[in-house]
């Protein structure tokens, strides 16, 4: 499957491939000691400078600020981590650099933390929806549920479903073509019926999953 037809491609990323695997291809006798040394250092370097970046503070009337404030639409009014003046789309790991004194060599970390940086909101709301499926993977659908009753679903969604009759949400989360989108709208429906106890959704999870939806 490629990437990017993946349901989680914001966790399935290129960059991050060997943080995903590498520990993977070890257990399994994969993995050579050079690249397992290599692989170890880089985690290292980008668990060291992740620390770094917020734990090292811009003053607005620092000569910081007086070099990042041209690239910012507006200057620095208080103080601010250098892990979140990163995650401005204005600037970019380089400006950080180029604005301190601090300094990095590997290339393929730098660039990591860069990525990681830029979406973490977007990384972060995934793996809760990730993490709020496997909460919710064994939970049992009626064998005579209708998927065409739940409003929001595509025409396409609701027929695969009702092909496939899923016996539970874990099932049907792996029916081809069905997104973890149509997935949390199935959540609120069956909790709607009272099918499910102690869901953990509100009216942001409600609408984003309207949002998310597609033809």
């Amino acid at each position: 499957m490629f990437t990017s037809r993946a349901e989680y491609r914001l966790i399935l990323r290129e960059d991050n491939a060997d943080a995903r695997l590498t520990e993977v291809g070890r257990s399994l006798g994969l993995i050579d000691e050079n690249r397992w040394r290599a692989f170890s250092e880089k985690q290292e370097i980008i668990a060291r400078e992740e620390q770094r970046l917020s734990s090292t503070w811009v003053q607005p009337d620092s000569s910081t600020a007086e070099k990042l404030n041209p690239k910012l639409k507006n200057p620095l009014s208080r103080e601010y981590n250098l892990a979140d003046l990163l995650k401005r789309p204005e600037l970019n790991i380089n400006d950080i650099y180029d604005a301190t004194d601090l300094k990095i060599n590997h290339q393929q970390a730098k660039e990591q933390i860069e990525i990681t940086a830029k979406y973490a909101g977007y990384i972060d709301r995934q793996q809760d929806d990730i993490n709020k499926l496997r909460r919710h993977e064994k939970t049992k659908i009626p064998a005579d549920f209708d998927f065409s009753s739940v409003s929001g679903l595509s025409n396409e969604v609701k027929q695969k479903l009702n092909d496939a009759k899923p016996e539970s949400l874990g099932r049907a989360s792996r029916v081809p073509g069905v997104t973890p989108a149509a997935i949390s709208l199935l959540l609120i429906f069956l909790k709607k019926l009272g099918h499910l106890e102690n869901l953990d959704l509100n009216e942001s999870d409600i609408q984003k999953s309207k949002n998310q939806q597609v033809l």
